[in-house]
């Protein structure tokens, strides 16, 4: 609950299956994330191979744009090779993030982090302090029709879901196979959304610009593990923007779709945001998704001043 003498927020506009009109995302800026604890969640992305911008003041544009023109707000910036995360620390905090969460529920939203040797990155993730399973038995094998990938999914110390996962010669991005770094975690490969309903959300992403890249039936033994439910069914769609530069998305179906939760605000901890570079567009602007998922609208042209060179 947010205490008394919190500024307001606006409420945000709701994208119709038909998506923001005119506007067209080129790519996946960045993914921003609202936690409790600057220096603490820095500490737990560092231990996962993010490298950290100087903390620094939320742009006045991007308040503004969240309906929080009179808010104060920190973040941090953590990339991971060319990936940006924002870590998000607003002055007044709002809700704590839902303990009893699954994933299956409409305010789900996790980060998968590619990594070169699973084995290894479940190591380190073991060594750190901080997070929580969500998987059951630890990394995950699915089976060939799911790509063959194995994926561990847990939370980070506020709660939010992320997942590591591991592609097999041949399957996902063809950056992912590229040399053979060294380190262990490589990049964001996407960002999955719970929904409701994948046709309604495949349209209003297509209509912001997004294609379909791959779409598959998860199910089984290694899928109920991976999401620590019973007899688990989920569609998995994958969109892309136009641009091979930066993450995916990810609409998770669920059948059936869990819980869909009361109105959230964006300083409230369950708030993931997922920021495109769009066109034809001018300043900074925000909108959710049919299933309340926020997202932000930036100008292509401002990334030298929205975000870490």
């Amino acid at each position: 609950m947010i205490g008394s003498g919190v500024p307001a927020a606006r409420p945000l506009p709701t994208g119709s299956e038909n998506g923001p009109s005119r506007l067209r995302a080129l790519r996946i800026a960045r993914v921003s994330r609202v936690v409790s604890n600057l220096e603490r969640s820095k500490a737990f992305y560092e231990e996962l191979g993010f490298r950290a911008w100087p903390r620094r003041r939320c742009d006045t544009a991007t308040l503004v744009a969240l309906g929080l023109p009179d808010h104060a707000a920190e973040e941090i910036v953590v990339r991971l090779g060319t990936d940006d995360l924002a870590l998000v620390r607003f002055a007044a905090l709002g809700a704590p993030y839902p303990p009893d969460s699954r994933s299956n529920d409409l305010w789900f939203q996790h980060l998968a982090i590619v990594v070169n040797d699973m084995d290894a990155a479940y190591a380190r993730l073991s060594s750190c302090g901080g997070w929580t399973s969500i998987s059951e038995g630890g990394p995950q094998l699915l089976p060939p029709s799911n790509g063959s990938v194995r994926a561990f999914k847990f939370r980070d110390p506020d709660g939010h879901p992320l997942e590591l996962i591991w592609f097999p010669p041949g399957q996902g991005r063809a950056v992912w196979h590229r040399n053979a770094p060294a380190t262990i975690f490589l990049g964001i490969d996407h960002s999955a959304l719970s929904v409701a309903f994948t046709p309604k959300s495949r349209n209003f992403y297509s209509a912001l610009g997004l294609h379909v890249t791959d779409q598959t039936l998860n199910k089984g033994p290694a899928q109920a593990q991976l999401d620590g439910i019973l007899d688990v069914r989920v569609r998995v769609t994958g969109m892309r923007t136009p641009s091979d530069r930066g993450p995916g998305l990810e609409l998770l179906g669920y059948q059936p779709a869990g819980r869909r939760g009361g109105p959230t605000l964006p300083f409230d901890l369950v708030t993931d945001w997922v920021t495109f570079a769009a066109t034809p567009f001018a300043g900074v602007s925000a909108v959710r998704d049919p299933d309340g998922h926020l997202l932000l609208m930036m100008d292509h042209r401002a990334g030298s001043i929205m975000l870490p060179a």
